[in-house]
């Protein structure tokens, strides 16, 4: 796998300096993100704002998705750093790893660059995340390194594709989409290989912690993607804004389709258990 991976990166990859057009233009109007992906989509409070407000709403949004998978790209990095110490240099699987972490470093600029271009903010990582990862991290290992990697990857891999099937969002938006999207299809499919093999090495004792401890970051993670400040934006009240879209059954269906094939993947595996469910709950990504 690693080197079959290692092969596509090498004829197809891409450069967001080179491979996107910055300047592209757009309608005044044209939404950030479709009208049905905004979490507040078919509430009462929907119903009650103006077309500007909710353009701004889909806005918005998309800056915090764009600088949660910012964050979420640096915690990747900072995770294979440290997996890499456990392979040898000549290890494919660590040559593939090291392509990864490019191909990571790239997304980072280019989301960076999307939210300048857009005059979109940045919303910082949840403090609850930026507080205890550092202390999980040490343990992560490479059970969780490669299954808090998925959960980063395609849950945002779902918003993203639907991002690009949607003709109406805005352009630039849809070409960084449809270059990550190519590119994360790589990293999805390393990460479920990886984790499998881990899966069969690992001791039931060790199995048990590790699907805790991905749970656990999984619940900090998946909620973090929208941040409550940005309803203020749009003159909303925050914690009444986000208690009303955590309640639309409409965002709630959304969120429990982008993480289906994850959750059903890590079941497979052994991953997550009836005993973990209160985490997935919690992140939203189960029922």
């Amino acid at each position: 796998m690693a080197r079959r991976l290692l092969s596509a990166s090498a004829t197809r990859s891409y450069d967001p300096d080179k491979d996107v057009d910055w300047e592209v233009g757009a309608p005044d109007d044209a939404w950030f993100a479709p009208p049905d992906l905004v979490s507040l989509y078919g509430t009462a409070t929907w119903d009650r704002l103006d077309a500007r407000q909710r353009v701004e709403l889909s806005r918005q949004e998309l800056a915090s998705y764009m600088s949660m998978g910012y964050w979420v790209e640096l915690l990747v990095l900072r995770m294979f750093s440290r997996h890499l110490t456990s392979l040898a240099p000549t290890d494919p699987r660590g040559h593939y790893a090291l392509t990864e972490l490019g191909d990571e470093t790239r997304h980072m600029k280019m989301f960076g660059r999307c939210l300048s271009a857009l005059g979109c903010p940045v919303y910082p990582l949840p403090a609850s995340v930026r507080r205890l990862f550092p202390l999980g991290e040490p343990l992560f290992q490479d059970l969780t390194t490669f299954a808090v990697t998925l959960v980063g990857e395609e849950v945002l891999d779902h918003y993203q594709r639907a991002l690009l099937a949607a003709e109406h969002a805005h352009p630039l938006v849809r070409q960084i989409c449809r270059i990550h999207v190519a590119e994360e299809a790589r990293h999805v499919s390393f990460a479920r290989t990886e984790l499998c093999d881990a899966v069969r090495r690992a001791s039931r004792r060790r199995l048990a912690f590790h699907r805790e401890l991905t749970g656990c970051a999984a619940s900090l993670i998946i909620p973090g993607l929208l941040d409550p400040s940005l309803y203020a934006r749009v003159g909303l009240d925050p914690v009444q804004a986000r208690r009303e879209a955590g309640r639309n059954p409409h965002h709630k269906e959304f969120r429990l389709r982008s993480g289906a094939k994850l959750v059903a993947f890590l079941q497979d595996v052994g991953m997550i258990t009836p005993a973990q469910h209160h985490w997935w709950r919690r992140a939203g990504l189960m029922r």
